[in-house]
């Protein structure tokens, strides 16, 4: 029975999440963009705009320039987040890629990271006023659910041991239509929960950020209005029309 409700759980979870961000991302793409307006100084090449882009999203380069404090948390966090998903990549894939492998012991450093840029990040918005200011409960509640999510495995790894090689098949036979039984514990009950929280919220929050800074004119327009005229899609249909 508990099995199969997170079987069932996780399914919905997934197709929530994979259709709501393809809706969003479509969304996106399908936007007009009438004006040129890239964020100045702005590079001149489409290259130039795939090296800003580089920067951008590996080192929040525009962050880093506005304000360092937020950087260091911000950018501690995900560099977390992404050793914590390449270490769980090992649940997924088998046998397990000898990448994945090596990156292991970096994975448990880096769920520390993790929760200590979501702490700083939320203290942020408690001790700077203009910050607390703007701050809706969909802001403290998605830190919230970050956090208890990297709280409660870090206690599955230090304190609330579970049966990983149970919850591996658990999720191999996810991917394979082939349930296997999930371990009971009730911290790992609590893990996935969350988890399967956040695949459901995620497409309608914002931490579309993810997706969403790949469509932002500011960021992926060339800055050569003089060169070529900018029209969008919708404008330049309208002009053949004519």
């Amino acid at each position: 029975m508990l099995t199969g409700a997170y079987a069932l759980l996780f399914y919905v979870a997934t197709l929530m999440m994979v259709g709501g961000l393809a809706r969003k991302v479509v969304q996106y793409a399908t936007t007009p963009a009438p004006l040129k307006i890239p964020t100045t100084p702005a590079p001149v090449t489409r290259g130039g705009v795939v090296r800003r882009y580089v920067r951008e999203v590996v080192l929040f380069e525009s962050l880093f320039k506005a304000n360092k404090w937020i950087w260091l948390f911000g950018w501690t966090f995900h560099a977390g987040l992404v050793l914590v998903l390449i270490r769980h990549l090992r649940y997924f894939t088998e046998p397990v890629w000898s990448l994945v492998a090596l990156m292991q012991p970096f994975g448990v450093y880096g769920g520390f990271a993790m929760m200590a840029g979501l702490l700083g990040l939320w203290a942020r918005r408690f001790v700077v006023p203009r910050i607390r200011y703007i701050s809706s409960p969909s802001d403290h509640l998605m830190l919230a659910l970050l956090t208890a999510i990297g709280g409660s495995g870090l206690l599955m790894k230090y304190v609330f041991r579970t049966d990983v090689v149970a919850l591996k098949a658990f999720i191999l036979g996810l991917m394979r239509f082939d349930i296997q039984p999930l371990p009971p514990d009730p911290m790992l009950l609590i893990h996935l929960f969350l988890v399967a929280v956040l695949m459901m919220v995620f497409p309608f929050s914002k931490l579309l950020h993810a997706p969403g800074i790949f469509f932002s004119p500011g960021r992926n327009q060339v800055d050569n209005p003089r060169e070529r005229r900018h029209l969008s899609a919708w404008a330049a249909e309208l002009e053949a029309k004519r």
